[in-house]
């Protein structure tokens, strides 16, 4: 009895083992030649634990049942949650009774395109999207400025000049407006286009050579056109990903649509080089380089959480122009010849870095390296190789799902970089 009451209070194991220990206490009882009681005993506890057993099987289907639901309740949910659909739409699926839910169509491809970045370069790092067109207008300011002393005469010792002092002071500033294309063929490869419009000024302060004044004089210059058209192809290379660099290659044509530096009048008399009563500066300034060019870059984008790093490098080639000449003040021309300008290496890199979901912040140095000019296959006297070195910020923020806002500040590094430049820059995706 105690068996019993043991087992008993143990579920369905228990059971079984006590009707296994009343069979055996049957068997005992009649191979003892037990009494007509204690088998009636042991068929009611029999009888009693088959019932028991039979309550904790209708249990234990029961229990199975309402697992099955829970299951299927959690699958679906499961299903709805990654899919993001409602369960009632015909495409989620939950198999009844699975344990983990199952993957139901297919896994979205792997974003290939590298990450945007504010720029603050010429040279775009993020293509646009197959079939999809960018239009940026943009708007830049830069200012330089740059002092001149020529002395003319000669020394009879260091502190003593005998001759004639040349004091220039020249105040630049520039203004370019822009529009700018861009239209993805492929999601790897984008064409675009740039129009510029420019408007330059320049003043002069000046005590002239020959003149024996003592005063300074101002002379103002300005000029506004369209400048030099360009159009660009860029393709990306691979596909880059976290700690993988993206390789954009890009080729960019600019032509000679600009006024021309050699079409505007120069303040001489004479010529510009020996005795002249002009100031040698011209009258217009022009709004184009005057020369056709083709450049050639790799530009290399590094994500790397939480920053981006970026950079690139690019070759100016610059062609050169026969039978060149330029306008004098009593209209006559001063023939050149042929003129050469220098090609120019340029580099560049910086980080980035996302300072939310809307807006970015950057920072990079460019520069660049410009040859010397050559006129009649020869190196101009007084031309030397010019470094170009900018230090530049930039912030982007995104206004729409399809219009940004970029701004970015350079600073010249060198004397013969323009002192500040200042870029506005809205594109808009259709």
């Amino acid at each position: 009895m105690r068996q019993q009451q043991f087992f008993g209070r143990h579920g369905a194991l228990g059971s079984v083992l006590v009707l296994f220990t009343c069979l055996a206490q049957a068997q005992t009882v009649a191979t003892e030649g037990g009494t007509t009681g204690q088998m009636e005993t042991l068929a009611q506890q029999m009888a009693e634990q088959s019932r028991r057993l039979d309550a904790l099987k209708g249990s234990v289907a029961e229990q199975e049942n309402i697992l099955k639901g829970l299951r299927r309740a959690l699958s679906t949910q499961l299903l709805e949650a990654q899919r993001g659909k409602d369960a009632n739409n015909p495409d989620v699926v939950a198999q009844a009774g699975a344990a983990t839910p199952t993957q139901v169509g297919t896994a979205p491809e792997r974003n290939s395109r590298p990450p945007e970045v504010a720029p603050i370069f010429e040279q775009s790092g993020v293509l646009t999207p197959r079939r999809s067109f960018v239009l940026e207008p943009s708007l830049q300011f830069g200012y330089s400025s740059s002092n001149r002393i020529a002395l003319v005469g000669y020394t009879l010792i260091p502190a003593m000049l005998i001759g004639l002092v040349d004091v220039r002071e020249i105040k630049r500033n520039i203004f370019t407006a822009a529009l700018t294309g861009r239209y993805g063929i492929t999601n790897r490869f984008e064409l675009e286009a740039r129009l510029p419009y420019v408007y330059r000024s320049d003043s002069t302060v000046s005590r002239e050579v020959f003149t024996g004044t003592s005063t300074e004089n101002v002379f103002d210059t300005s000029g506004k056109a369209i400048g030099d058209v360009e159009v660009a192809a860029r393709y990306q290379l691979n596909d880059g990903g976290v700690e993988k660099p993206y390789y954009i290659a890009s080729l960019r044509y600019k032509a000679r649509t600009g006024r021309d530096p050699f079409e505007v009048v120069t303040d001489c008399v004479q010529r510009c080089t020996g005795d002249t009563a002009g100031t040698g500066l011209p009258l217009q300034l022009p709004t184009g380089s005057g020369f056709r060019s083709l450049q050639p870059g790799l530009t290399w984008l590094l994500p790397s959480d939480p920053v981006v790093f970026f950079g690139g490098f690019s070759y100016l080639y610059n062609f050169k122009r026969d039978d060149v000449s330029r306008k004098v003040l009593d209209g006559e021309e001063e023939f050149l010849g042929r003129i050469k300008p220098g090609d120019v290496i340029g580099f560049n890199f910086g980080m980035g870095l996302a300072l939310n979901e809307k807006s970015s912040f950057s920072i990079g140095y460019d520069h660049s390296s410009i040859g010397r000019t050559k006129q009649n296959d020869q190196i101009v006297p007084g031309s030397v190789r010019t470094q170009l070195a900018t230090l530049l910020l930039g912030y982007s923020y995104r206004v729409t799902d399809k219009t940004s806002l970029s701004v970015s500040v350079g600073a010249g590094l060198t004397r013969d970089t323009p002192d500040v430049s200042l870029t506005f820059k809205l594109p808009m995706s259709f």
